[in-house]
């Protein structure tokens, strides 16, 4: 008996199982066996495509007695034959005689009337996969024929690449060892495909690849040119033939590039087609990413423009911080002159925040290296204090950093200067620790995260004065504290008296969380 898809006593079906937790508990397969397959499934969506098909992958298990299917594919090109996922089924030896065949000959078994699934007929195909000349599994290939037409010519050399695709990996010659292909990023069937001969000459361009290559500036047809001269011609002029791209759109080898004219770019990858051994030709698959192109080009730009604008900010921002030092020199009044170095930290610590922004990519910053200057900046005031950080505060974006730097500033200068007496030694603690964010946004709560950052500052001083309340202290520094941690960032905040000795800030913030 097949096993049905494992359901939860819930009734929903449970997770499909990887292929690794598969192999590993049913298969003898080795780890070196298993890359293998990896290697193929990241590439088999091409065949699927070009075969109008399903694709399931069986493997016998480890006593021999069943086949165990450990990945799926559905074409992009075709509706599919299978509605469920077949991935984690288990079928008898004996049940499904085209796996038996094509395991044991080692040769594609396409024999046998069509099966009727749901009132829809479906040809099946097996292809064993070898490697190094051992067969590991079958490649069903299921084929819904409700919607079978006299093919076109575009189907007809879809179909014919499919062939020749899987006696490759019947041969054990595909996929390309050591050619893993990001498919999010590479070409595929639909964006454009051009079949070449063993001289590299094009049998045939569907329209899409035609389209890309107008786009580059073909003003003829394709078919019967040399691709590889013909892209080179349309590259822009670099002086000698450039033999590499000449060879790569000619389809010797296969690897990818991308070609820029002045008109567009285009995105080529080649797959040589040796079905018995020998290059019989090629396929070159390609994509218009002129789009694409000019759209991460503006997004550099727009980066490179927001970084200039953090660093011309950061250096205003030093320019008043001299100007109010230059200032402070020539107050009379300690009490102003002091004000004024107040004024130069607070600028400082915003200056830092767009220093670090000025060297991102994007407007978020790891707040631990801002942390550590402040903290720098700020104990320079105090000789003989310690001042430490623990814990890690992370990644925080730009709009939380950088009040924060400002609140860590104020209440690091608070406690420093009125926490321990003239001369006196002592230690102030900076910890930090991020909670939860682990799930999704909380819907009732207009979409905010249920990610915090809570901050706690202790020193080791005096503590506070009897009835000291923080919320009514008239402080300025207090007050932007508070100001900016209720107001800016939305979190809390409070003046404790310390566990042992000292005093405690404490401050909850939400944040973004951990991406």
């Amino acid at each position: 008996m097949e096993r049905a898809v494992p359901v939860h006593p819930t009734g929903t079906l449970a997770p499909v199982p990887s292929m690794n937790d598969l192999v590993r508990q049913h298969t003898a397969l080795t780890e070196s066996d298993l890359e293998w397959l990896h290697l193929l499934v990241s590439e088999w969506q091409l065949l699927s495509d070009l075969s109008f098909a399903d694709l399931v992958l069986w493997v016998p298990t480890r006593d021999g007695a069943r086949y165990v299917s450990v990945a799926q594919m559905r074409p992009n090109t075709g509706p599919t034959s299978y509605q469920d996922d077949m991935v984690g089924h288990l079928v008898p030896r004996g049940r499904r005689p085209l796996l038996d065949a094509a395991l044991d000959e080692g040769r594609i078994v396409r024999e046998g009337d069509p099966e009727w699934r749901e009132e829809v007929p479906v040809r099946v195909e097996s292809i064993p996969v070898r490697r190094e000349g051992r067969v590991l599994g079958v490649i069903a290939r299921n084929t819904n024929l409700l919607t079978v037409r006299t093919p076109s010519r575009l189907e007809l050399t879809y179909l014919q690449s499919a062939s020749d695709l899987a006696q490759m990996i019947a041969a054990g010659s595909f996929p390309f060892p050591g050619q893993q292909v990001d498919m999010d990023a590479s070409p595929r069937v639909g964006d454009g495909l051009i079949r070449l001969d063993a001289d590299g000459l094009v049998q045939y361009a569907s329209p899409n690849a035609l389209s890309a290559y107008h786009r580059l500036g073909l003003a003829s047809d394709l078919v019967g040119h040399h691709l590889g001269q013909t892209t080179d011609e349309l590259a822009p002029a670099r002086g000698p033939v450039d033999e590499a791209l000449v060879k790569l759109a000619s389809g010797y080898a296969p690897r990818e590039t991308e070609v820029e004219s002045g008109a567009g770019v285009i995105q080529l990858r080649a797959i040589p087609l040796k079905p018995k051994g020998v290059r019989i030709g090629s396929l070159i698959l390609c994509r218009d990413v002129t789009e694409l192109r000019r759209r991460e080009r503006e997004l550099i730009t727009k980066d490179a423009t927001i970084r200039e604008i953090h660093h011309r900010v950061k250096n205003n921002l030093q320019t008043v911080a001299a100007l109010l030092r230059l200032q402070a020199r020539r107050m009379d009044s300690e009490q102003g002159r002091e004000a004024l170095n107040e004024a130069v930290r607070r600028v400082g610590s915003i200056a830092i925040v767009h220093e670090t922004l000025s060297q991102n990519l994007d407007e978020r910053v790891e707040f631990d290296e801002i942390a550590d200057r402040v903290l720098a900046m700020v104990s320079e005031i105090s000789p003989g204090k310690t001042v430490r950080r623990t814990g890690r505060f992370g990644i925080l974006d730009a709009e939380v950093a950088t009040p924060l730097s400002m609140v860590l500033t104020e209440i690091l200068q608070n406690a420093l200067e009125h926490a321990f007496a003239t001369g006196e030694r002592g230690t102030v603690e900076v910890h930090a620790v991020r909670s939860g964010g682990t799930g999704p946004k909380r819907p009732g709560d207009g979409g905010r995260s249920d990610a915090r950052l809570l901050i706690t500052v202790q020193d080791d001083g005096r503590g506070l004065p009897e009835g000291f309340d923080p919320r009514r202290a008239g402080n300025l520094g207090l007050q932007i504290v508070r100001t900016l941690v209720e107001g800016e960032l939305g979190g809390g905040f409070d003046m404790l008296p310390g566990q042992e000795r000292g005093t405690r800030v404490i401050l909850d913030i939400p944040v973004e969380p951990h991406k």
